[in-house]
């Protein structure tokens, strides 16, 4: 069960992919905070939701944690982790005894050999990290992931690629809007955009009309970079996650400012929504669309 603490309150979400191709949404939950601690909250929600018979999986906020891309480190796998420490140690604005970091690599080229073609180093603070902890210890919750949005989004994005091909797939919420491009399931750019949900949906018409220009030129400084780097990989489509009404607003501009096909994602395409169906909604969408991201979370162990 994937458990986002936000703002606004607590959201959770489960999926099961038990022999079937598109995933299935078996529960979903939010519990306002008001003016309720995060203790209290946590509390309520462990005795009143199924989370307790789950493996429960934690997603950050944005400024919980940070997210480096790095040169891949020519060391044997043992010692990726002691060699990016010493990388990571020039990086932090705060010691590296203090950090919680993991590493992931961004695959290459396949037909050059596919090797590893660059690296995401994700830190955070001992001291966060020990507060999420004891939190979910204290409410008896079974914490066994700690999870960032980047690759939550990933998560959906994944199931959105043409065969060969990758997808930008971009949201925005009250943390900013988060850019990521995929292929092949795997996270190649990562990109935060200083512009919250509530800015896009503004009334005033002018202001929106800036917001638009801004989006538009942030996505085309971030591809064509992209694509110099990435020369191998060719991007079908940008995909807008739910946003609710200013969705098609956002489409259509887009769409004639830029290079490629811009479409407004519906989870319904892609994950069983039968069992939620408050979540056929496209606005309640928005509010649940990183914390399902994270609980599509998929593990296989290698024997």
């Amino acid at each position: 069960m994937a458990i986002s603490l936000c703002p606004d309150g607590i959201y959770s979400a489960r999926l099961t992919r038990v022999h079937v191709s598109v995933p299935t949404l078996e529960f979903v939950s939010f519990y306002p905070k008001a003016t309720k601690s995060w203790p209290e909250m946590l509390e309520r929600f462990a005795k009143e939701s199924p989370a307790k018979n789950y493996r429960c999986g934690l997603l950050l906020s944005p400024d919980e944690y940070q997210l480096f891309s790095v040169e891949p480190l020519n060391v044997p796998a043992e010692e990726l982790k002691s060699a990016m420490r010493w990388r990571l140690k020039e990086m932090l604005d705060y010691h590296i005894d203090d950090a919680t970091f993991d590493v992931f690599g961004v695959p290459g080229d396949k037909n050059a050999g596919g090797r590893i073609h660059s690296m995401y180093a994700v830190a955070a603070r001992n001291k966060l990290i020990a507060e999420r902890q004891a939190l979910f210890s204290d409410a008896k919750l079974p914490l066994s992931i700690i999870d960032i949005p980047d690759l939550a989004q990933r998560n959906i994005s994944s199931l959105l690629e043409p065969e060969g091909r990758g997808i930008a797939l971009l949201s925005f919420d009250e943390n900013g809007g988060l850019l990521t491009l995929t292929f092949g399931g795997e996270l190649y750019l990562s990109r935060r955009l200083d512009i919250k949900l509530s800015q896009l949906q503004t009334s005033d018409a002018d202001k929106q009309t800036m917001i638009f220009e801004r989006i538009t030129l942030e996505l085309q400084r971030s591809l064509d970079n992209f694509d110099r780097q990435h020369n191998f990989i060719t991007t079908a489509k940008l995909i807008l996650a739910p946003l609710g009404s200013v969705a098609a607003e956002l489409q259509a501009y887009l769409a004639s400012n830029m290079y490629m096909p811009v479409e407004v994602l519906n989870l319904e395409n892609i994950l069983d929504l039968s069992k939620i169906p408050e979540l056929k909604d496209v606005t309640r969408q928005q509010a649940y669309f990183l914390t399902i991201g994270a609980a599509l979370r998929h593990e296989e162990t290698a024997l």
